[in-house]
């Protein structure tokens, strides 16, 4: 019996120092961007060739579902280092800094994991800007409105895609014939992250479904490389990859096989773009300038056309009011 206790207690201290010689190592992969690195020094990571060569793929395994590392352990480690003098949202913000360095984030409270972490930074909103999302009257019903077309159908029936000031991937909106969407950066290491997100959506209940339903929609809008490159023209896709084709086929391979939880936003924003489509009115408008207005020299050939037309009828008004009768005589 006094055996198997000073085994567990062994096996206790021996977890707690494995916690804190990660939390350590962790810290110091994450302040490697915030101090000089020695070009002469040939460490393998601690030098400007692996910030270049190591640090990309250090960054993919830390956002890995199976590698994670409590925040608590962050936490304190750091707390104990300045005395309490940094709390939660200064190691958020350090964390956050390796990620995406210099760029500003507000607080995300306390985490569970530096990917819990991450997904909250990709979630952040403009709290004002929830305040004037479309209201629908009635529920939500599972019917066609549930499908929407691909980005090249949406655009050929009159709707303009528009690159959100907003990176926080829950910022989709459609307003007056415009579809907002937040600017995304598709690279190497994308599909990876993304089913970590999603993973770990699915398997804490309590954490929301946002990403994934993200996903999905971009899954929807994206059939080819053709509605990648319209995207990309509107400045809504970074293609890091070279190939649209390869950027269709990873966004149309992350959904399979995943369970979707409705989202009131973005059924709403399918809803209002469904009912869009449907009006043969916004087609048409859309052809016309499609045809007739894609660049400055057929604009003038129309106008020139419009002001001929107008001249003949003033011509041939001129020529009827002109006329009389004595002059058959």
């Amino acid at each position: 019996m006094t055996c198997s206790v000073n085994r567990g207690k062994n096996d206790k201290s021996k977890f707690l120092q494995l916690m804190i010689l990660d939390g350590c190592f962790m810290l110091e992969i994450i302040r490697l961007g915030t101090r000089p690195l020695d070009d002469s020094a040939n460490d393998p990571i601690f030098s400007s060739h692996g910030s270049l060569c190591m640090v990309p793929y250090i960054r993919r395994d830390m956002l890995l579902l199976e590698n994670q590392l409590p925040m608590l352990v962050l936490y304190k480690l750091v707390g104990v280092e300045s005395d309490g003098a940094k709390d939660v949202e200064s190691v958020n913000k350090l964390v956050h800094n390796f990620f995406y360095p210099n760029a500003s984030v507000s607080n995300l409270g306390k985490c569970l994991h530096v990917l819990d972490l991450y997904r909250k930074s990709l979630l952040q909103g403009d709290p004002i800007r929830k305040m004037r999302r479309p209201r629908v009257k009635g529920g939500l019903h599972g019917d066609d409105n549930d499908i929407i077309r691909s980005a090249t159908e949406i655009n050929e029936a009159g709707i303009q895609f528009k690159k959100s000031k907003i990176k926080s991937l829950k910022e989709i909106s459609f307003h007056r014939g415009v579809l907002e969407l937040p600017v995304i950066v598709v690279d190497d290491f994308t599909e990876a992250i993304f089913l970590n997100l999603m993973a770990f959506e699915r398997f804490h209940a309590g954490a929301g479904s946002e990403v994934t339903s993200y996903v999905f929609f971009m899954d929807n809008i994206i059939d080819n490389e053709r509605d990648v490159a319209l995207l990309n023209s509107k400045g809504i896709i970074q293609n890091a990859i070279g190939s649209d084709k390869a950027v269709a086929k990873l966004f149309n391979s992350l959904s399979t096989d995943i369970a979707m939880e409705p989202n009131r936003n973005l059924q709403v924003v399918q809803m209002h773009v469904h009912a869009y489509c449907k009006k043969p009115w916004n087609a048409w408008r859309a052809n016309l300038i499609h045809t007739y207005f894609r660049n400055p020299w057929a604009i003038l050939s129309v106008i020139a056309a419009l002001i001929l037309f107008a001249l003949t009828i003033v011509q041939t008004v001129y020529s009827v009011l002109s006329y009389s009768p004595n002059d058959c005589e």
